[in-house]
């Protein structure tokens, strides 16, 4: 199982250099959230993957204004390819970039790297510091410039179509707290006390607009008119791992993640079973994905939750056992049955991440 795992994932890797492609058949090329996850994801297993990721990353760091290709300076791109131009349209490849770049120092030690990268690391910052900034209510928004040709939706979930229907331009929940620990990483690499006490601003502002006090949960997003979309998703599990939850909303995001509505023996759904646009076979309206679940998974290991995290590894493990590989994505049914979706990548880097830093740990 492990040496499979391990050989798709040499399939994925970039001979030229070094990073992982998202997935194949249908992304192979160089995404920003999706190769820095799955680097983060073989941190343990080997360094030189992040490495390489963060480097090809800050090479085509935005630069300049781009209305087409939505390149800003100090933004990181959504994705390239070696005939294509970067297209920058992704809300977290810059907050994660910053993570990433964190969790690899502390990893490695590499002061080399951080000497060398400190610049972008700042640019990345700053261009973070003005998104908030320049937003009306402080927070992470996107929307996109023009129709042909840029995502509708710029977070994980994303896609060309109004798919998660709120209308723009977009706080989604997951974002907001990748900025916060985006903030808290980026004031002790670069030793600025101002960017903590921005995380600690944005943190306020969050808990304000975000949670839904008679659902006990976060929000999806804020849409453009300052609406909770208050459809229940897996995107506030991501929140665990980001530091930005008191004690009594980890407790509560917890309880939620584990409830009948997201939780499955094959891991947590994307999207509520009790929403009524639910469809188990669907990209991100209620499919589970592994990357997602790891993501999660960290969250519950980081803020004390030994037993739900051992919960999650062992549904994606039993997923993986069961289809035979790890897909993209797989649909568990209301009734508990497991079903391969033909749509989704065989093999995919960050799903690949997931199932083997679960087996090697």
């Amino acid at each position: 199982m492990k040496e499979k795992l391990k050989n798709d994932l040499t399939r994925l890797l970039d001979k030229e250099y070094g990073y992982l492609n998202a997935g194949f058949p249908r992304f192979m090329r160089l995404f920003g959230r999706d190769s820095l996850i799955s680097s983060w994801q073989l941190l343990e297993i080997n360094q030189e993957i992040a490495k390489a990721t963060l480097e090809i990353l800050a090479k085509l760091q935005g630069k300049k204004i781009d209305e087409i290709s939505e390149e800003e300076p100090g933004k990181i791109l959504h994705e390239t390819h070696p005939k294509l131009s970067p297209y920058y349209g992704s809300i977290d490849s810059t907050p994660l970039f910053i993570i990433i770049c964190s969790f690899y120092l502390e990893k490695t030690n590499n002061h080399k790297f951080l000497k060398i990268h400190r610049s972008n690391i700042e640019s990345a910052v700053k261009w973070l510091v003005q998104k908030i900034k320049t937003d009306k209510s402080g927070f992470l928004r996107y929307q996109r410039k023009q129709e042909k040709g840029q995502l509708f939706h710029q977070g994980w979930k994303d896609s060309f179509v109004n798919h998660l229907k709120i209308e723009p331009p977009v706080a989604i929940v997951e974002a907001q707290g990748y900025s916060y620990l985006a903030f808290k990483k980026a004031g002790q690499m670069l030793e600025n006390g101002k960017y903590s006490q921005l995380a600690e601003q944005l943190k306020k502002r969050f808990e304000e607009k975000f949670w839904m006090a008679e659902k006990n949960y976060f929000a999806l997003a804020l849409d453009g008119q300052e609406n909770q979309k208050q459809t229940i998703t897996s995107n506030p599990g991501h929140l665990l791992f980001c530091e930005i939850l008191e004690k009594e909303k980890q407790e509560a995001v917890v309880k939620k993640l584990f409830s009948p509505e997201l939780w499955t023996r094959y891991g947590i759904r994307t999207h509520g079973l009790g929403e009524p646009d639910f469809d188990a076979e669907s990209y991100h309206l209620g499919s589970v994905w592994p990357h997602d679940n790891w993501i999660i998974a960290q969250g519950l290991k980081r803020c004390g939750y030994p037993a739900e995290y051992q919960k999650v590894k062992n549904a994606i493990l039993t997923a993986h056992k069961e289809l035979g590989h790890i897909p993209e994505f797989y649909a568990v049914f209301p009734d508990g049955q497991l079903k391969e979706i033909p749509k989704a990548c065989s093999i995919q880097a960050w799903a690949l991440g997931a199932a083997l830093q679960f087996i090697t740990e």
